[in-house]
């Protein structure tokens, strides 16, 4: 793909954020340009904001527009040009690492790279604005749902999911909240416990109605609730109860709480 070639109609975004498992987003506007064949050496999930786009992925065809996602997988040559009656489109791609789906689903997704599901587009796209600015916990977390969903569609036969573990969503909740102000990484608990990232998030929303992330989350407001009715000045708040900075906690914060931090502290004087 060489962007020399590519007409100044066109419009690419690309960058790698710092998030395990992506390697690369890549945001374009395609208009009167066919991309040649290539192969990558990731997973590519892409969704068409606008117009559609046609693509053969080995010898199958294949197109995507509006609620379709496709799913290309590594190492299978593939093009891509814009369908004739729009003459172009708009895409945001997730470049993911080899590992990000099993092996044995490679062929499942040639035969069928279009997949035709509301839910999943939408949870992609949400996605891609939550990567502008990335909470590695979120991020893993609706990373590993996305997963899980892409896997459901693509497995023909084989071994049928492990029932959510209420007993494991204990385990996991008791990890987290030892965790709670520490940088959480569900990859290590899964390693911990012995099971997937996707199978400790669908046991711990079965058993908790949230996910990890969002009970990680509410478990650090409550604590900066407290400190800051202490008299604890927010940017050490922030920094002691697991946020990035004061900026990441007042975001959260209001959104729990209505008020921002400081003006839930001064409220204290009342």
């Amino acid at each position: 793909m060489d962007e020399e070639d590519m007409p100044d109609s066109c419009r690419v975004t690309a960058w790698r954020p710092p998030v395990p498992g992506i390697s690369e987003i890549f945001h374009a506007r395609i208009v009167g340009y066919r991309y040649p064949r290539h192969c990558h050496d990731t997973w590519t999930v892409l969704i068409v904001d606008a117009g559609a786009l046609r693509y053969d992925l080995d010898t199958r065809h294949h197109g995507a527009a509006g609620a379709a996602v496709s799913v290309l997988p590594p190492g299978v040559v593939h093009d891509g040009y814009p369908a004739e009656r729009h003459g172009g489109f708009r895409k945001r791609n997730l470049y993911l690492d080899a590992g990000f789906l099993p092996a044995d689903l490679v062929g499942p997704a040639v035969d069928g790279s279009t997949l035709f599901d509301p839910e999943l587009r939408a949870a992609l796209s949400r996605l891609h604005d939550r990567l502008a600015d990335p909470d590695l916990l979120d991020v893993e977390t609706r990373l590993a749902m996305i997963a899980d969903r892409l896997r459901r569609h693509l497995e023909r036969r084989g071994a049928a999911d492990l029932e959510p573990e209420p007993a494991l969503a204990e385990r996991l909740r008791a990890y987290l909240d030892e965790h709670v102000t520490e940088k959480v990484v569900l990859a290590d608990a899964a390693r911990l416990f012995g099971r997937t990232v996707p199978h400790l998030v669908r046991s711990f929303r079965r058993r908790f109605g949230v996910s990890p992330y969002a009970y990680v989350t509410g478990a650090r407001i409550e604590l900066a609730r407290k400190r800051l009715l202490a008299g604890e000045p927010a940017a050490d708040v922030a920094v002691r109860t697991g946020f990035y900075d004061q900026a990441h906690l007042t975001r959260h914060f209001r959104r729990h709480v209505s008020v921002p931090p400081a003006r839930y502290a001064a409220s204290r004087q009342r």
